[in-house]
C-alpha cells in the first residue's frame, strides 16, 4: 500500500462529481487543493490512472505519481495529520 499524488485539469464543461466520487472509493483520500488530492491505494500508478482517466473528458490532463514521503506545504484543504500519516 502507498500514497500517490493526483492531479488533473479537466476541460471547461466537465463533471467533476464522478471523478471525486471515484477519487473517494480508494482506501485512504485527502483533498490537498482544488485539483490535487492524495490518495492511499494498492494499485500501482498506472492503475490509479487507467481507473480515473476514464472520468475525464477528453481533452483533460491527469498526473499520477507515487509519494516520496518528503512535502511541505500551506493552507491545504485536508487535515496535516492526514498528510504527516500517509505521505
Amino acid at each position: 500500500m502507498a500514497c500517490y499524488i493526483v492531479s488533473y485539469d479537466m476541460i471547461e464543461g466537465g463533471d467533476y462529481e464522478p471523478l471525486i466520487k471515484a477519487i473517494k472509493t480508494y482506501l485512504g483520500w485527502a483533498h490537498i487543493t482544488e485539483s490535487t488530492w492524495a490518495v492511499v491505494s494498492e494499485n500501482d500508478h498506472k492503475q490509479i490512472r487507467g481507473d480515473l482517466v476514464k472520468y475525464l473528458p477528453k481533452g483533460s490532463r491527469l498526473f499520477v505519481t507515487k509519494s516520496s514521503g518528503v512535502a511541505a506545504w500551506r493552507n491545504v484543504i485536508c487535515r496535516n495529520e492526514w498528510l504527516k500519516k500517509y505521505l
